[in-house]
């Protein structure tokens, strides 16, 4: 490697979750090339696929995405070695998905089998402790194999304070929670997507006013803008891919300059860009080159990683900084059924 280094880790589908990984792989990240240097599998744990860190501690949480979820942390070591820190039940079924608050004090956990979101109080070290809430959402969507009952997909804290956006797929809503200091919820506003959406996550701009939902059912993107500090406002709806034939967005990504959207599309196989000039997301490209099934994607410096849940690799593009767009052809290295990548 000839650039500065970093660590990344990736989640992944285990046996229990019908994958083919065994756990958390951590590998070496050259900030100039973006290559990748596979270290192994650091942390052999059931179906993590979603991984999330501490904002201020060396401490990385996953999901264990299964029948009675448990979310793990571990402490990091410099040279992306994991050791254990606690395993807490989430009090629903098939987690997938977290995120810590930004003062570090609570993580948060998307039941999806359940509909529910379970809150954790964090000790000084990171460790997550015993349940301090959990919320049961309700509502359904017109989608009967898949919205006859709430299935929270995606939560995400506010960048400061203590408010929280949890993405409902199954009740076709966006809950809008906050939070006390005893770690207890309250909501505030539920914000129906159009029937059918899906909602599946959320991207934030960085300019704190706007946000863009993928729905993974009806293959859309929305745009929203707050309108008060509990109300989104929907500004447009978009098409998430060109391609034909069946489409699931999956992964929603704002560059941190804020003018491009990424959006993974299961299925086509592709990354559409979307310019983030106007109110609602203008379509510039559509990437492909990558499985079938891109799960999840991740900006890293001037690189599009895009984790191949099927094709067992993670893809690498490099992304031009003045249009936006990944080039083609990626470079690939091989991951047994990667769901996650986090640098």
């Amino acid at each position: 490697m000839s650039g500065e280094v970093g660590i990344v880790h990736i989640g992944c589908y285990t046996v229990e979750g019908g994958g083919r990984g065994t756990g958390i792989v951590a590998a070496r990240r050259d900030a100039d090339t973006g290559e990748l240097e596979l270290l192994g599998v650091v942390a052999a744990t059931p179906s993590p696929s979603f991984l999330a860190r501490h904002p201020r501690l060396p401490v990385l949480y996953a999901v264990n995405e299964l029948a009675e979820g448990t979310v793990s942390a571990w402490t990091v070591r410099p040279d992306g070695a994991l050791t254990p820190l606690a395993v807490r039940a989430t009090g629903g079924a098939d987690p997938c998905h977290l995120a810590v608050d930004p003062a570090g004090t609570f993580l948060y956990v998307a039941n999806y089998g359940s509909g529910s979101v379970a809150v954790h109080p964090l000790d000084g070290t990171g460790a997550p402790g015993d349940r301090s809430d959990l919320v049961v959402h309700d509502g359904r969507g017109p989608v009967p194999d898949r919205q006859a009952g709430p299935h929270a997909h995606m939560v995400s804290p506010d960048p400061t304070g203590t408010g929280l956006l949890a993405v409902d797929l199954g009740a076709d809503t966006l809950y809008r929670h906050h939070r006390d200091a005893a770690g207890r919820l309250r909501t505030t506003a539920r914000i129906p997507t159009a029937p059918g959406t899906g909602p599946r996550h959320l991207a934030r701009h960085p300019d704190g006013r706007r946000c863009f939902v993928a729905g993974e059912l009806d293959a859309s993107v929305t745009a929203y803008a707050w309108d008060g500090p509990d109300r989104l406002a929907e500004r447009g709806r978009v098409r998430a891919s060109e391609r034909p034939g069946p489409v699931q967005p999956s992964e929603i990504a704002v560059r941190p300059d804020g003018r491009f959207l990424y959006l993974a599309n299961r299925g086509a196989g592709t990354v559409t860009v979307f310019a983030l000039d106007a109110e609602v997301p203008r379509y510039l490209a559509e990437v492909q080159g990558i499985g079938d099934w891109p799960r999840h994607l991740a900006l890293l410096g001037r690189h599009l990683y895009v984790a191949e849940e099927r094709a067992d690799a993670v893809a690498v593009f490099a992304v031009d900084p003045g249009s936006g767009i990944p080039a083609a052809p990626p470079t690939r290295v091989a991951v047994a059924s990667p769901t996650c990548l986090l640098g």
